[in-house]
């Protein structure tokens, strides 16, 4: 945390700045619940901000899809209906299979690696029961593979899918009730070992989706 002195002395931009990225973080990793309301002052408070840079903050996550705002000024994170989830779980199956694929010939032993060790990680969130670090730790793998895959602007359009979803992800968890790691993480690895790229597209698109699609059934 910042100390007081180092608050005083921030400048505006980089005080919503902080306050967006530690917000938005959050709300990706499934650390606020669907539904959950936000207030300017109480951000403001926790951050040690003004109004301004919290309004800005909150401003940027409403454009990205991250927040609601009402008529009434009510600041939220999404409670998502049904077709929204199913339009993003599309969104998903479209763009982080191709991800995938463009990563496919640089997926070099050491990614392999880094891969699995990741999944270690994600075992041991599930055993602890912990939704975040869990989340936290299944975005790292997806995220790891795709910066393989040299495509940036594609790269973004799936963290803002996951910067929608990450509420509903956490509410996703408690309806799975997961005891191990998800089985389609190891098919992926194991795609990329034999460089398997129609094995690898079908095993990320049944990860990205499979679980989603169970809460609009």
């Amino acid at each position: 945390m910042l100390s007081e002195l180092q608050r005083a002395s921030e400048p505006g931009g980089a005080a919503h700045d902080r306050v967006y990225r530690a917000l938005r973080t959050r709300i990706m990793h499934g650390a606020i619940a669907p539904g959950a309301p936000l207030t300017l002052r109480g951000i403001g408070r926790e951050f040690g901000v003004s109004m301004t840079p919290a309004r800005e903050a909150v401003r940027r996550l409403v454009a990205e899809g991250a927040l609601t705002l009402s008529a009434s000024g009510r600041v939220a994170t999404p409670d998502l209906s049904n077709d929204r989830i199913e339009e993003l779980a599309s969104l998903r199956a479209l763009i982080e299979p191709e991800l995938a694929s463009r990563a496919l010939p640089r997926a070099h032993i050491a990614l392999i690696e880094r891969l699995q060790s990741i999944n270690g990680a994600i075992a041991e969130a599930i055993a602890k029961g912990d939704a975040v670090g869990y989340i936290r730790s299944n975005l790292e793998f997806h995220r790891t593979l795709y910066l393989r895959a040299q495509a940036p602007a594609m790269l973004a359009m799936a963290e803002t899918v996951w910067l929608q979803l990450g509420p509903t992800m956490r509410a996703l968890y408690g309806r799975l009730g997961r005891t191990e790691a998800p089985t389609n993480h190891r098919l992926i690895v194991a795609a990329l070992r034999a460089g398997d790229e129609p094995g690898l597209r079908l095993a990320v698109r049944t990860d990205v989706t499979q679980g989603l699609r169970m809460l609009v059934t």
